[in-house]
Order: C-alpha cells, then sequence, then structure tokens
C-alpha cells in the first residue's frame, strides 16, 4: 500500500546539483517516486563525465531501491515515475508495456498545423548512419502511431501548440513524427532545420496517469509547460 506519510504529500521539494537543473519531487510512496525533471538532464547515467549527473542517478542517492521503468529524452522535460524495488519496476513496466499508462506532451511546432486534430501513423527505426537519429522506415520500421490536438494556448509567431499523445512508445517518437509531417518541435537539435529558434526543445510531458501497483488504484499526476 502507499505510505501516506505527511512528508511525502507535503510541498514540491528540489533536488539540485552544481548544474543548477532542479527536479521537482511530487510524489513518493512505498511502490514509486514520480518527478518532473528539467530539460537538459539526462534520464540515466550516459557516457564520460557529462553522463555522470542524471535523474536515476539522483533519484538512488535519496531512495536505493529507485528504478528507472521509462526515460524522457534528455531535451525533454516533464513527468517521469520511477519504481522503488523490483516488484513494482515489473508491474510499472508491464503497464508501459501493455500501453496502460496515459501519457500527454505539450509542443510548440513550427508552422502552422491546418485541422484541430489527427494522427500520424508512421513506421519507426534507427537511423544508424546518423545515430542516434531515428527515421520513418515503412519497410523495417516497428508501428507507431501519435495522436495530436491543436491547443489554443501561447505560441510564437508561425508557430503551433499541440497535445500529443504518443500510443507506441518509439525512440524520438513524437520528434521524428512531426518533423516527418514538415512541422519539427522548435528547438530539436536533431529533427529541426538550422538555425534553431528556441534554447531548448519545446517539449514537456505534462500528464501522466496509471494504476498504482501498490493500492490498484488509477493515480494521475499534471505538469504545466514551462513555455
Amino acid at each position: 500500500m502507499p505510505d501516506l506519510s505527511p512528508l511525502h504529500h507535503a510541498a514540491i521539494a528540489d533536488i539540485a546539483d552544481s548544474t543548477r537543473l532542479t527536479v521537482a519531487l511530487l510524489h513518493v510512496d512505498a511502490e514509486l517516486i514520480v518527478v518532473d525533471k528539467p530539460g537538459g538532464l539526462l534520464a540515466v547515467p550516459g557516457r564520460g563525465e557529462a553522463g555522470r549527473d542524471n535523474l536515476a542517478t539522483r533519484m538512488q542517492a535519496l531512495y536505493a531501491d529507485a528504478l528507472v521503468v521509462h526515460r524522457l529524452d534528455q531535451a525533454t522535460s516533464g513527468l517521469m515515475v520511477l519504481a522503488r524495488g523490483l516488484p513494482a519496476q515489473r508491474a510499472l513496466s508491464r503497464a508501459f508495456e501493455t500501453r496502460q499508462v496515459e501519457k500527454t506532451y505539450i509542443a510548440i511546432v513550427e508552422g502552422e498545423v491546418s485541422g484541430s486534430r489527427g494522427e500520424i501513423d508512421a513506421p519507426l527505426a534507427a537511423d544508424w548512419p546518423q545515430r542516434p537519429k531515428q527515421k520513418v522506415d515503412p519497410d523495417t520500421g516497428r508501428p507507431a502511431l501519435t495522436r495530436w490536438l491543436r491547443l489554443d494556448g501561447p505560441a510564437p509567431a508561425g508557430c503551433t501548440r499541440l497535445q500529443l499523445q504518443p500510443v507506441t512508445g518509439r525512440t524520438h517518437q513524437l520528434r521524428v513524427h512531426l518533423a516527418h509531417v514538415g512541422h519539427p518541435i522548435r528547438g530539436d537539435a536533431l529533427y529541426a532545420p538550422a538555425p534553431l529558434q528556441a534554447s531548448r526543445l519545446l517539449l514537456h510531458a505534462s500528464h501522466l496517469a496509471l494504476v498504482h501497483p501498490g493500492s490498484g488504484q488509477w493515480q494521475a499526476w499534471s505538469s504545466a509547460a514551462p513555455f
């Protein structure tokens, strides 16, 4: 069962290091941890000295049993859940694999998107000569589906604000799909044309909902996009 101690439901706690990339700790209980990751912070350890600072390592310094369940790209900000212990990790990983987790993102994309909603159905594969890039590949790609909804919120001139729902969870899926249809996400150093028009990737994981592995109850968290 979830740990309902006041400490874990008090005001948001900040976890920061010398890089000044601050992680907001939104929820902690006996089975899981929910955080708001800043753009620019790796989700898991990377190569070399620069890869030593990452979300997983920071959380394991606070909670030794914290285990990664899913990832956000380094450039993407927003909600991530970590499991506490192997049984919770297995349950949460199974929920992601069987598409029983709701994930919603906010993005600013280049150009004026026509229509109010739609889908991007395009199989994705690794672009090996240009690693770590991915590409649309109808022949060898794995199925990938993204749903989008046009939003009325703020967006720079010549851009569109979108809500994105990745039905599948392929690497760089949202970034590749939007570039594929001619509306790359603003600030995307891999898929948007130069010169970039933003200091960061304008993609934020804004909503996460799942069945709690301890209580069996549906729980949801939200995070406002910082752009």
